[in-house]
């Protein structure tokens, strides 16, 4: 997807970073620049007023920078939060249509991920690049190496498992289901029908669980989707909640829909990443 010595555009579409976090950044920045690429970092990275690192506007006209220079060959955003949708009615979707380059970001920029899809039909990759910098950071390395300068697929192989029926196949959608579902009722929000929707959560016990899962029930998604892949619930798997992520899952979706869970899809560090807008097929 990139070849070395590739520039790359770094951006904060949801909130921007903590001025205290500048050292973790230009370590990041090194570690781009050992791998063989150059990482440009837009005007909006670092917190102003308040959680923002500019206002929605100036955030999507510097996501928009990076789509219209020919010498950006990837766009990584580093943030998540709570803004991001705030972006979403100043893109330009068809730049974005017209651009062969990828979009990361994961958490809250599963609102803009999939509005992409949406808009564009354009995939993009649910993964947070400052997991190249943390404490798996030998193992995430290897794998961006492998699968973004090497044209392997290590990043993309997530582990799974099913836990209802045995096949999925259909276009993934979704992310993290509270941003996920800030899409909903907007002209923003991906059609269901047929899709594989993706799920995991990083804060949120079996309450606020259970408010989302009955939202996605009312909204028909348990009904029109080919099947749920369930990625990690971290506040959820941490207090070892009861009735589990997966129990209240199964109680709304029903005894059909094809259930799957990974270990290796959400906000840990050591997890991988995988592609919204394109089509997959998962079985036993």
């Amino acid at each position: 997807m990139l070849s070395y010595g590739d520039k790359i555009g770094i951006v904060c579409c949801s909130n921007g970073q903590k001025v205290t976090y500048k050292d973790k950044l230009q370590r990041l920045e090194e570690t781009l620049k050992e791998m063989g690429l150059q990482p440009v970092f837009s005007d909006y990275i670092y917190e102003k007023e308040g959680p923002s690192c500019g206002t929605a506007k100036e955030r999507a006209e510097a996501l928009m920078d990076f789509y219209r220079d020919d010498e950006i060959k990837g766009i990584f955003d580093i943030s998540g939060g709570d803004l991001a949708n705030g972006v979403l009615p100043y893109l330009d979707y068809e730049v974005i249509a017209g651009s062969s380059k990828l979009f990361w970001g994961y958490s809250d920029l599963t609102t803009l991920i999939n509005a992409i899809y949406h808009k564009t039909g354009r995939p993009s990759v649910l993964y947070q690049i400052r997991n190249l910098i943390y404490d798996h950071k030998e193992v995430q390395i290897a794998d961006f190496k492998n699968t973004v300068l090497e044209n392997g697929t290590a990043l993309f192989r997530p582990e799974y498992k099913f836990i209802q029926k045995n096949r999925m196949q259909g276009i993934l959608v979704g992310g993290n289901i509270r941003c996920f579902l800030k899409l909903a009722g907007t002209e923003y929000m991906p059609d269901l029908k047929g899709k594989i929707l993706l799920l995991e959560g990083l804060s949120g016990t079996v309450d606020k669980m259970e408010t989302y899962l009955c939202q996605l029930q009312q909204l028909g998604a348990f009904e029109s989707t080919a099947g749920i892949l369930l990625g990690t619930f971290t506040e959820m798997e941490r207090e070892h909640c009861i009735p589990t992520i997966e129990t209240l899952v199964k109680t709304k979706a029903g005894k059909d829909l094809p259930i799957a869970v990974t270990k290796e899809i959400g906000h840990g560090t050591d997890s991988r990443g995988i592609v919204i807008g394109k089509e997959i097929c998962l079985e036993e």
